[in-house]
Parts: structure tokens; sequence; C-alpha cells
């Protein structure tokens, strides 16, 4: 898919890699099969199947950037050399790329056998509203449709359903 000449491509689960100008940029890596090389790696949060050490090897290189929510960067194991944080509402130009977290969390996925959400709000876990050649993407991390995404209003729209950690059907089509 393309989209204001940004390539676009999902690769199952919530991983996706954006194109453009030769600059290659993968959001939350997870069971690649076909190795890329990334110049920049976002990742929203630190579970397994968001933040995999695995995946973050096979695509990076000293030269790849990586920004992720603060809680993961402890938890990050590659050679790059430049791993940033980030949280809610902070903002970075990378490449020429404008990154801002946006909140991810949930309202009413709750773990039962802690009763506290999957994905605690307090935890700072993040999407991303990227800039790119004037276009805005918005990659939602694990989040249920929550208040921030209400002022938001991306070209293209990546949400997460599955209703038992994330969004449901009904609620992802009011999200967009």
């Amino acid at each position: 898919m393309e989209y204001n000449n940004v390539q676009i491509k999902w690769y199952g689960h919530d991983t996706f890699t954006l194109q453009h100008n030769g600059l290659v940029i993968c959001i939350d890596p997870y069971q690649l099969e076909k190795k890329i090389i990334a110049d920049l790696i976002l990742v929203s949060h630190n579970h397994f199947d968001h933040l995999s050490n695995v995946d973050l090897q096979k695509i990076s290189s000293e030269k790849t950037i990586i920004v992720a929510a603060k809680e993961c960067l402890d938890q990050i194991k590659v050679t790059s050399k430049q791993i940033i944080g980030i949280e809610p509402n902070e903002e970075k130009i990378i490449s020429g790329i404008k990154i801002k977290a946006i909140a991810a969390y949930n309202l009413d996925k709750i773990n039962p056998e802690t009763k506290k959400p999957f994905h605690p709000k307090e935890d700072k876990k993040i999407g991303f509203l990227l800039t790119i050649n004037n276009s805005t993407f918005y990659h939602a991390g694990d989040s249920d449709h929550i208040p921030e995404m209400n002022d938001l209003s991306p070209d293209v729209f990546f949400v997460p359903v599955s209703g038992t950690y994330v969004m449901t059907a009904k609620e992802a089509a009011q999200s967009v």
C-alpha cells in the first residue's frame, strides 16, 4: 500500500514498515520472517509481542536509531548506538520524521488475575503519530479508544483490534 509516496507494509500482528525516500521505519517488530534493515525502529511498550530483542537484532545495525517508550529502555539489547526514550506528549524529529508519542492504555480491558488494566495508563505505554512528507500516520500501540485520540485526525490510522487486550471491532470503527 502507498499513501503520499510513503510505502506501507503490514508484517502481521502489530508490525508495520513505512518507507519514504529510502528511509525504512519499522514499528513494533515481531516474528519477522523477512530480513529488512531499518533506519528507525519504534517500540510502543515492553510486552514481548512489541519489544522482541530477537527481531530488533534481525533488523537493526549500529546506525539504526531506536525510539521506544521509556519503560523499554533497560530491556532493549541491540547493537544500535542510539536508543532514545520517549513518553506521552513528547516529540522528536529524527531523520526529518516528526515523531509524537501518544498515550496508549486500556479503559475496560482488565486482567482477571491482577484486576488491573492490561495496559495501565500510569505505565506510559505509547502509540506513535508520525509526520512524513506532510502526511500523518498514527500507530496506536496497544490501546482502547481513549480521550487522547479524539483530537487526532491522521491521514492513516493503524488501529489495534482484538477485543481482549485492545479495542473491539466496534470500538475501532468508532475511533476512525
